[in-house]
């Protein structure tokens, strides 16, 4: 009888190791997968914070243009190596504002 307990025993160890912690890692492992992965409320912010982000370039832009067109060596002053922006794109940026 002793010897059949420890049969079971060594059996349910053996057991609870090939299959129960395999099992447990995987299990693990696919949660740690679709948690990494963005969902679809993440994907949404990304987008709004991008177009966010570009409707504030394109503010900074226009300021930087008005600011142009009052004082054009004010690059020069604030020590801005920025590129200058060309009189066209001043002109289609100042129509839209308007």
């Amino acid at each position: 009888m002793e010897d059949l307990d420890k049969i079971l025993i060594v059996l349910g160890i053996v057991g609870m190791a090939l299959i129960g912690l395999p099992w447990l890692i995987f299990h693990y492992i696919t949660r740690w997968k679709t948690a990494a992965t963005l969902t679809n409320a993440d994907e949404r912010m990304l987008e709004e914070m991008y177009e966010i982000a570009r409707r504030m370039d394109d503010r900074l832009r226009t300021v930087e243009r008005i600011v142009a067109e009052d004082n054009p060596t004010w690059r020069e002053i604030a020590h801005d190596t920025a590129p200058r922006i060309t009189q066209d794109t001043d002109n289609e940026t100042l129509r839209r504002i308007k």
